[in-house]
């Protein structure tokens, strides 16, 4: 089931949330939506789950305007979670999967099956109230995934899961993508996003400002990136950033992160470090992480990604 955005624009009063935005999501692949706070993606969520409708625009599913019909065929998994307190787990999850169309003995096998998946078994009986913001957490998404929808638009599903749990969710949502379904994921977790994500779509001020296939967006950007390990004083970063080579984006006690800048190589930098520290355990020219992609281009002190691939050179 294909989702696409034509021009979407939403106003409240004066304020353009969104701007005209664009963007198709295509089934078995993962987009991700990113951008900093007030940059509009959750209007441009609600607009997609039916919950506002766009001033402007139109927001399809397989071509056809999302409406009431659409809601049915979702699963949205909101930021603010909002699940009833005093319910019971299981009476919850059942009723949830009954607004969506299934019978009650459908909804029960498919509760069962899935809070069997997560570990949950024994919650059934427990009031929401009782558990872990963790475990609420897996509650909310067992219930966007229980009608089985086509679409599916997560907003920060990883809050307050350990790691642990997070690694089997992000098993079951590599699932659902394996599985054909169109998967829209919003997040400020860039590692999350890298490992997750086909396509990403970067929205700022109400407008998209980069978007496509992930690897693509990367390979824009050139191996302008240099990964450093090391034992010694740092104090070598300070001056590899006076002199102009390289601007710090990660900085640890052995561990450092570097954009190469405009005419600098990465021979002059290795040099500088070299005669800096006791040893160098790793020194490697990579693709930027999403993480500096997002800041560099939020902040808009680039706006050409092609420019990017001279810096390695």
């Amino acid at each position: 089931m294909m989702l696409s955005l034509e021009n979407v624009t939403k106003r409240y009063g004066d304020l353009v949330a969104v701007n005209r935005v664009s963007f198709t999501a295509h089934p078995g692949r993962i987009l991700g939506l990113l951008g900093p706070n007030g940059a509009g993606k959750t209007s441009t969520i609600r607009m997609i789950a039916y919950i506002t409708v766009p001033d402007e625009g139109r927001v399809l599913l397989d071509g056809q305007p999302v409406g009431p019909w659409s809601q049915e065929r979702m699963g949205y998994l909101p930021e603010e979670r909002g699940l009833y307190k005093k319910m019971k787990v299981g009476e919850q999850l059942v009723y949830l999967a009954e607004l969506k169309g299934l019978s009650r003995s459908d909804a029960r096998k498919r509760v069962r099956h899935w809070l069997d998946r997560f570990g949950a078994s024994d919650w059934a009986g427990k009031k929401t109230e009782e558990l872990s913001k963790g475990m609420q957490q897996k509650v909310q998404f067992i219930a966007t995934i229980l009608h089985a929808p086509e679409l599916l638009i997560l907003d920060e599903p990883f809050g307050g899961l350990d790691p642990i749990n997070a690694e089997l969710l992000n098993d079951v949502i590599m699932e659902l993508k394996e599985d054909g379904r169109t998967i829209l994921f919003a997040s400020h977790r860039m590692e999350q996003v890298e490992q997750l994500c086909d396509d990403i779509c970067l929205i700022s001020k109400g407008e998209i400002v980069l978007q496509g296939a992930l690897r693509e967006v990367k390979r824009r950007f050139g191996r302008n990136t240099i990964l450093l390990d090391f034992d010694g004083d740092d104090a070598f970063l300070d001056e590899i950033e006076a002199e102009g080579l390289a601007r710090l984006s990660m900085r640890s006690r052995s561990h450092a992160e570097l954009r190469l800048l405009d005419g600098a190589t990465p021979r002059r930098v290795l040099e500088r470090a070299l005669a800096g520290v006791r040893e160098i355990t790793r020194f490697e020219l990579v693709e930027p992480p999403l993480r500096e992609i997002f800041v560099t281009v939020v902040s808009g002190r680039r706006q050409e990604p092609e420019a990017y691939g001279a810096a390695a050179g």
